[in-house]
């Protein structure tokens, strides 16, 4: 069983106390732990696998709060960096009273863009399985930390994993946006993908052609995932696997596709990286339990849920 080894931002979300009013209306905030590669530690750890945080915070009292929740969460956290040179990252988000999410984010630059690929741990690499987002694939030296982590795991028997999670509001150039993800594709193993985005980043609304530009490069499989409508996963030899989901009261989707991906990756460690029908059936009903479980909560990764809490959920949905 691989461990899971993520990388990227590390940050503070303010989760609005009113749904349905623009941000400049909102009255006050909370504050909730995230980051999307943290969030998948969370949820992979949640799963019963080892994870392991790559990344930098500022040396101030939220990186503080960030590294203990972590802690709290049983990430292990020894390769976290601290700094003075910048912050650590905010993000202000509004929801729709539907519980979809708008970010307003405060990293120009935040302590996690200034990590540095000599902070990068290779040897935690070697037979890993490393998660990234394009949210820290912006010119600022973590890029740089990304692309030697992804080599070395690449080079030492490990297994990548790609969910682009696009922020398209921490982009002024959208075209450079869509250039650094189609250019990170072809590294990566497996491609986490919410159906919303595919346009964006492959140029095509029909979903065959768009599988044909994501099949690229290392690619051998890539998820779709389609909200309340569940996921599917689709194999590089034209095979499929779906499932349809499970219905909930939403209250805030903030880290959904997180814990679906954390998820998904740790029941596939599980099984080996094995990747057939039942393999990733299974994989995929936990992984979409737990997304929707997720949303149900405010925040991200303080909304992951226990094992006892999906157990008890997948058994009132059995009892129905």
């Amino acid at each position: 069983m691989k461990d899971i080894v993520c990388m990227g931002e590390l940050l503070i979300d303010f989760i609005p106390n009113e749904k349905g009013v623009k941000l400049n209306e909102v009255s006050g905030f909370l504050k909730y732990p995230g980051g999307a590669p943290a969030n998948v530690c969370v949820a992979a750890k949640a799963s019963g696998v080892n994870s392991y945080f790559l990344g930098q915070v500022g040396k101030d009292s939220f990186g503080e709060y960030l590294i203990e929740t972590l802690k709290h969460n049983h990430v292990n956290t020894d390769y976290i960096h601290q700094t003075t040179k910048a912050k650590t990252a905010l993000a202000f988000v509004s929801l729709t009273k539907e519980g979809e999410r708008d970010f307003i984010f405060y990293r120009d630059p935040s302590a996690d863009q200034l990590y540095r690929s000599s902070q990068v741990p290779t040897t935690l690499l070697k037979n890993s399985i490393f998660h990234f987002c394009s949210v820290s694939l912006s010119d600022h030296p973590i890029k740089n930390a990304h692309e030697k982590a992804i080599k070395h795991t690449r080079d030492h028997q490990g297994f990548v994993s790609f969910d682009p999670n696009l922020r398209l509001s921490l982009w002024r150039d959208h075209e450079a946006y869509q250039q650094v993800i189609r250019m990170f594709i072809p590294k990566a193993d497996l491609l986490k993908i919410s159906e919303d985005e595919i346009e964006f980043i492959t140029g095509e609304n029909q979903l065959d052609k768009a599988l044909n530009k994501l099949f690229v490069g290392h690619v051998q499989y890539v998820i779709i995932t389609r909200g309340k409508n569940g996921s599917i996963c689709y194999f590089k030899d034209g095979r499929s696997v779906a499932h349809k989901g499970f219905k909930v009261n939403v209250t805030d989707t903030t880290g959904a596709g997180d814990a679906f991906i954390g998820s998904f990756l740790a029941e596939m460690s599980k099984a080996d990286l094995v990747f057939n029908e039942l393999t990733v059936e299974h994989a995929l009903k936990i992984a979409n339990a737990k997304a929707a479980l997720t949303t149900t909560k405010y925040g991200g990764m303080s909304a992951i849920p226990s094992l006892k809490e999906y157990e008890t959920f997948v058994n009132q949905i059995t009892n129905e």
